[in-house]
């Protein structure tokens, strides 16, 4: 067979394995079709087809089609962290700057500080930290992992549970938006080469200045032009990071953070998140996949990954719950938010592919961060749902 005709063959599984599971299966209560994406892309991996039946695996998933799948991957997350970038709204976190600066902090910090401490912990081990990562690069990696919010499965989990346009799914959009930054903010940090680091400081300069001059642009645009610059701008920012040493993700962020939402029309915004994740974001999963790695045997991945859970939920929990009683909120109004804040994957999925991309993490402790943020996520509707059903008039709080 041709390499176009394997390639086929891949995107025939990529697309058809995980939504027949996840249709025939009726997993969608515990187990969205993006988290059976994601899992499916772990189970095509060389660490169980490829021991499977590596021959299988070889074939379909050779050199040349994994090249492919690679190319179309990035784009799709670029595209998606951009939308992510867009969609943060602060203007509502710095009217209630107060409520949001605690609860967004705790909820950041707290899981931060456990998660490191698990890193720590890791870290005399051979086998976890990466051959370029300095220590302080690692532990705070990993706790930042620990701490990350997924802002867009957070609105998709939302959605489906009828509170993303409620008082409280505006709250918690809120608090997931700042820390947002914060998250990229401090993945910027780690990322921060002091070999390059003119290079960086002439991105940042550039940056500042191109943003300014294109959001004047955009301005003068007709909403459909808006559209393309948008894309071009993207692809601008996207390589001028990479150029820096920091990651084209920082730049896809970057480039949507300075654009308004106001300037597209919310229901195309939310057709093309939707449509990113049909017809892209797949391919996505599957190369995450293609990443994992048992060699250290599946028993310490799973050791890692179920420490860096714990570590994860105890550590939103808690701090949440502090937050609750300083700014006094109603017995149960913690619970929920702290559920639905510590929701993982994609995003953390996408700051473990760059951990991993500049060889601050290996593959094993990549695997347990992929394997703690699909069962973060898988614990969040049926843990919340019951919740909102009990507590029904917390909805309609907007602070």
């Amino acid at each position: 067979m041709s390499n176009t005709e394997i390639f086929l063959i891949a995107m025939l599984v990529i697309f058809s394995l995980p939504y027949l599971i996840w249709r025939l299966g009726k997993t969608d209560y515990f187990a969205p079709l993006v988290v059976v994406q994601i899992i499916t892309g772990i189970l095509l991996g060389p660490g169980v087809l490829g021991n499977a039946l590596p021959e299988v695996y070889q074939f379909v998933f050779n050199p040349v089609v994994v090249q492919h799948l690679n190319g179309i991957a990035l784009w799709a997350v670029m595209i998606f962290v951009m939308i992510a970038g867009v969609e943060l709204d602060l203007k509502e976190a710095w009217e209630h700057k107060r409520e949001s600066g605690i609860t967004a902090g705790l909820a950041l910090g707290m899981p931060l500080l456990v998660g490191s401490g698990v890193a720590l912990g890791m870290l005399p081990m051979a086998g976890w930290i990466g051959e370029k990562a300095l220590s302080w690069q690692f532990v705070l990696g990993i706790g930042m992992s620990c701490a990350v919010t997924a802002l867009p499965i957070l609105i998709l989990l939302m959605e489906k549970m009828q509170i993303l346009r409620e008082p409280l799914g505006q709250r918690i959009l809120r608090y997931a938006s700042v820390d947002d930054i914060a998250i990229w903010g401090v993945l910027a940090l780690i990322l921060l080469d002091w070999t390059r680091v003119g290079r960086q400081a002439i991105f940042l300069m550039a940056f500042g200045f191109a943003a300014w001059l294109f959001r004047k642009l955009m301005l003068r645009l007709q909403e459909t032009d808006r559209w393309y610059a948008a894309l071009i701008w993207l692809a601008i920012c996207a390589f001028a990071a990479d150029w820096a040493g920091l990651h084209f993700m920082v730049g896809a962020f970057l480039a949507g953070a300075v654009m308004d939402a106001v300037w597209f029309n919310q229901e195309k915004m939310d057709a093309l998140r939707h449509h990113v994740l049909l017809v892209m974001m797949p391919v996505f999963f599957l190369s995450t996949g293609l990443k994992t790695n048992w060699t250290m045997g599946g028993a310490s991945v799973f050791i890692a990954a179920f420490a860096l859970l714990v570590a994860s939920v105890s550590g939103k929990l808690i701090g949440i719950q502090i937050a609750g009683r300083v700014l006094k909120w109603k017995k149960g109004e913690a619970s929920i938010i702290g559920w639905l804040l510590q929701t993982k994957a994609l995003i953390m999925i996408i700051f473990a592919n760059i951990l991993l991309d500049k060889a601050i993490i290996t593959n094993a402790t990549f695997t347990a961060l992929l394997l703690m943020a699909i069962a973060s996520t898988m614990l969040t509707v049926p843990v919340v749902q019951p919740k909102l059903m009990r507590l029904r008039e917390l909805i309609g709080r907007s602070s």
